[in-house]
């Protein structure tokens, strides 16, 4: 009878979830083999000691000029990344969540909040949490504006602002905004 075949592990890196003989060619290179330094000590040296490095030197027919250039490229690749990070940061602190109340009629209403997945936070977990936390429903659905948000039945907009602080840190209590929605009145 054959023996099973033994499943491979295969070592992922942190930083750019390649495989370490692949960060060379990341943007994220430097902070890479930082975390293979730190965490898979033999890796590194396998890749990255100076062993390593003189094959691969042997191996390469780049001239100076072109491995300046390549030199170059690479940091100029580190900065953008290192940017286009600093902006999707500015970008989340400068955002808005906002807790909107709508009333549905007389004394129904219900709680909308819009603008948490600029967080990175999971909408339909977050629905799920707010419903099973209030003893209500709750459900992810599209606002007029076509972005996805979080509908709570019932007036909790000071008790969710209060929830949404407590349970995830990251979104700062100064970038939580409250909106109220009336019903228009018919004119008799």
């Amino acid at each position: 009878m054959a023996q099973p075949a033994s499943g491979k592990t295969v070592l992922y890196c942190d930083v750019c979830s390649l495989p370490p003989e692949y960060c060379e060619f990341s943007a994220s290179r430097k902070k890479c083999e930082q975390w293979l330094m730190e965490e898979h000590p033999r890796e590194h040296e396998r890749l990255y000691g100076d062993q390593a490095i003189a094959q691969k030197m042997a191996m390469t027919t780049l001239s100076e000029d072109k491995e300046a250039k390549e030199a170059a490229k690479m940091e100029k690749a580190e900065q953008k990344n290192e940017a286009r990070i600093a902006r999707n940061q500015e970008k989340k602190m400068s955002s808005k969540v906002f807790i909107k109340r709508v009333e549905r009629n007389k004394r129904k209403s219900v709680t909308s909040v819009y603008g948490l997945h600029v967080f990175g936070i999971d909408l339909k977990s977050t629905a799920k949490m707010l419903a099973n936390h209030f003893a209500c429903g709750g459900s992810v659905a599209k606002n007029p504006q076509g972005q996805d948000e979080i509908v709570v039945q019932g007036d909790f907009s000071h008790e969710i602002l209060d929830l949404l602080v407590a349970k995830f840190p990251v979104i700062p209590r100064a970038n939580i905004e409250f909106a109220a929605e009336e019903k228009k009145k018919k004119a008799q």
